[in-house]
This record gives structure tokens, sequence and C-alpha cells, in this order.
């Protein structure tokens, strides 16, 4: 590398720093969705069909990023609310972003929006990715804190198919790397967070966005 090639380098850098790797991942963005009800916001949260990936979980509208579509995540999020309970997009504006969510294999861009609707009876929505809609007081999880479970992310070198024959995904010794890698390692801990509510159960990365907006909202009542 010369001078000139590191001063190109340095233009391509973004000003803030991206997720390395991210176009090997699943792609996905999510709308933390808000409407006024009464004067006071609620999240508007949807139950997936059974028919689709993950059924029957409570989620935020959102979906897979699509190039063809969309010109970056933000779109994304808004084209699948759209989709997803059937409102025209001029209802649906997007009023800031949250923190990126990096889950096993998927990443997930996420945005807070408000929904210009008198009520949940405005939306249609799309029965073949929702079951139902159902909204909750945003008051309610700042005053409840989420229950905080544990799982164990584990990295294995190796695993064994059907037909019951090791398939390696790692080669450990011919890479030449040290012996240790040849077994299973990481065993690294990470939060999950529940919220159960309203006879649901809101978890995983829904519950996260919950709690990040929670977080934000208490930083900048500090301030």
């Amino acid at each position: 590398m010369d001078k000139s090639s590191l001063e190109d380098l340095i233009k391509k850098l973004q000003v803030a720093p991206g997720i390395n790797g991210k176009d090997e991942y699943f792609n996905s963005a999510v709308l933390a969705l808000l409407m006024l009800v009464d004067e006071e916001f609620h999240f508007v949260f949807q139950k997936r069909a059974a028919s689709i990936r993950q059924a029957g979980e409570i989620c935020f509208p959102g979906g897979k990023f699509d190039p063809c579509k969309d010109a970056d995540f933000k779109e994304t999020a808004i084209r699948e609310t759209a989709e997803e309970l059937g409102v025209p997009l001029d209802k649906i504006q997007v009023v800031g972003t949250l923190d990126t969510v990096v889950a096993t294999g998927t990443t997930v861009d996420a945005f807070l929006g408000v929904i210009d609707i008198n009520s949940l009876d405005d939306l249609h929505i799309n029965p073949d990715e929702v079951e139902r809609i159902f909204s909750i007081p945003v008051s309610y999880f700042e005053t409840t804190e989420p229950e905080v479970y544990k799982v164990n992310i584990v990295a294995y070198p190796s695993y064994v198919n059907q037909a019951g024959e090791e398939v390696i995904l790692l080669p450990v010794k011919e890479l030449g790397l040290p012996e240790r890698y040849t077994r299973p390692w990481g065993n690294t801990l990470n939060n999950v967070y529940v919220y159960r509510v309203a006879g649901v159960t809101i978890w995983g990365i829904t519950a996260r966005l919950i709690k990040d907006v929670m977080t934000k909202m208490r930083i900048r009542t500090k301030n």
C-alpha cells in the first residue's frame, strides 16, 4: 500500500463504524412502532402467523432487507411495516434510529417510528404474516424491568450428520491451529430479556429493543 492507496482507503471509511462481515449475515430491519392512544403512546406488537418462521412469537413489524426494493434499512423497516399492517406509507413516520442487534447469523437494524392512525381497527393486517395485533402502553415498560435469563453460546468445529458421520467445518489440525479448537469452545453466556404482559411473552430481540428504548429514555431524562 502506498500513500495514495491509504488516502483512497481513508475516504471509504465510514464516519461511524459498521459491522464487520455484515454482508455474510441475514440482514433485516424492524420498526419499534408507536401509536397515540388517549394522549399516551403505546407500542404496537404483532403475533406472527402460524405458517411462517418463528410462528406465534410476538414482535415488531419488520423483515429481510431486499436490495432490489430498499435503498437502505430504514426503507426495509417502513416497507415491511406497510405490507404487514396494511397501512399507507404516508402514515408511517420514522423518528429515530435504535442500536443494531447482532444475533447468531443475523443483524437487525432497528428504528423507532410513529403510526398515524385513530385505532388498531384502521389497520388491515396481512394474514399470511400476522395473526393479530395489539398495543401496550409504553408506561408499562417504563415501570417494569424485564426478567433476565441466560443462554450458552458454544462454537462447534464439527457436527455429526444423520448418517452418524462427523462433518468437519473447521479443519483445525490441517490449519495448524491449537489442539483445543478440535473441541467445542466458547461457553459464552448471553442475556435473554423477557417481558410477560397482557397474557403474552415478549422476549429475545423484541424485548431487547424495548429495553434499548427504555434505557435511552432514562438517559435523556437524567440530562
